[in-house]
């Protein structure tokens, strides 16, 4: 798939994350309308819902089947392996794109090196304020620093 029927797909946030609901799993365009209202707290008009996954079964990304929901059989929607495919791609470069924008913010713990986001564990030690990304790792930094020293030393 190139680059520009990338594009052309997912146009805006609305159609991504109309993907990242398939991709959990099958639903009918309410249900997706619903989900989507529940999770980002804005409306998505069935207006862009429906013609996209037209557009979406047009291209053997989505398939429908004819499922009763209720009292009604209504057409539940899912991602073919292309389009499961597709959602991987745009998920490693979305991911990549998040991980530019908060790479700035992260912290790093002193002593496993994970990278810590939002909070974390902050200790003095040696007259130096240190992150951590828990309790856990900051004694097993003051257990191994007096450690690590002594065998500089040596």
């Amino acid at each position: 798939m190139s680059t520009q029927d990338l594009g052309e797909i997912v146009s805006d946030f609305s159609r991504f994350y109309i993907l990242t609901i398939l991709y959990e799993g099958p639903h009918h365009g309410y249900s997706i309308i619903t989900k989507f209202k529940k999770r980002i707290g804005k409306d998505v008009s069935p207006s862009m819902v429906y013609p996209f996954l037209s557009q979406l079964e047009k291209k053997g990304l989505v398939k429908h089947l004819l499922k009763p929901v209720g009292e009604k059989k209504k057409k539940v929607f899912e991602l073919t392996e292309k389009g499961r495919e597709l959602c991987r791609i745009l998920f490693k470069r979305f991911s990549a794109l998040v991980s530019v924008a908060i790479e700035p913010s992260l912290a790093v713990c002193a002593s496993c090196g994970c990278k810590v986001y939002e909070g974390g564990h902050r200790e003095v030690i040696n007259g130096k304020e240190m992150t951590f990304c828990c309790v856990h790792c900051a004694a097993s930094y003051k257990r191994e620093a007096p450690r690590k020293s002594a065998s500089r030393m040596h």
